[in-house]
């Protein structure tokens, strides 16, 4: 049960940290007057991010219900 509380604190804090790392959709074209509503694929240091935070998330997610239930 202790370990539990652990790893949900350690997940909430991490997942915080990474979605503040990720970028608020400011791309260098919108800042010289470039269209912005180009669809991008996500590439390097902003893909690793996205799928930290799904598995952040996931793992959050999975410590909450294993709390509530046991």
């Amino acid at each position: 049960m202790k370990y539990i509380n652990i790893i949900q604190i350690a997940a909430a804090v991490l997942l915080m940290v990474v979605i503040l790392l990720q970028s608020r959709g400011a791309s260098v074209g919108g800042v010289f007057g470039g269209e912005g509503a180009v669809y991008q694929t996500k590439r390097g240091l902003e893909k690793k991010l996205y799928i930290a935070t799904i598995i952040l998330s996931i793992i959050f997610f999975g410590a909450a219900l294993a709390n509530f239930f046991l």
